[in-house]
């Protein structure tokens, strides 16, 4: 086994880190873009739902995230990544947004934060 970081080819500089503070940049304009996404049947925005499972920030501003629904079988479950996509992709530096749809863990109430608790009066 080799120590050597195999991720770039030889003689291919690696791409460079991002800037301190970007990163926290980044994930607040990410949030907040995220919080602007709606379940059409649901008053309450997908980050509040619990929907996002991960979001990953790389060195060249690409963002992936995971995300589910709150049922497979969801109305829009074709238009929620694009709409997910188009939020995140218009945030000032990211350079790409791939958005995948998974299902486990299964989405339940217990992801939900307190506000949309709050809002859907789930107390």
């Amino acid at each position: 086994m080799s120590d050597k970081d195999n991720s770039t080819a030889p003689g291919t500089p690696a791409p460079p880190a991002l800037p301190e503070g970007e990163i926290e940049r980044l994930t607040e304009d990410i949030i907040a873009a995220l919080k602007t996404v709606f379940d059409p049947e649901i008053p309450v925005d997908i980050y509040e739902l619990g929907l996002i499972y991960r979001v990953d920030i790389s060195d060249d501003r690409h963002i992936e995230i995971d995300m589910t629904l709150t049922a497979p079988g969801c109305p829009v479950a074709g238009d929620m990544p694009g709409w997910v996509e188009n939020a995140v992709g218009s945030i000032h530096g990211v350079q790409g947004v791939t958005v995948n749809m998974v299902f486990d863990p299964p989405w339940d109430q217990s992801r939900m934060s307190d506000e949309a608790r709050v809002a859907l009066d789930m107390w």
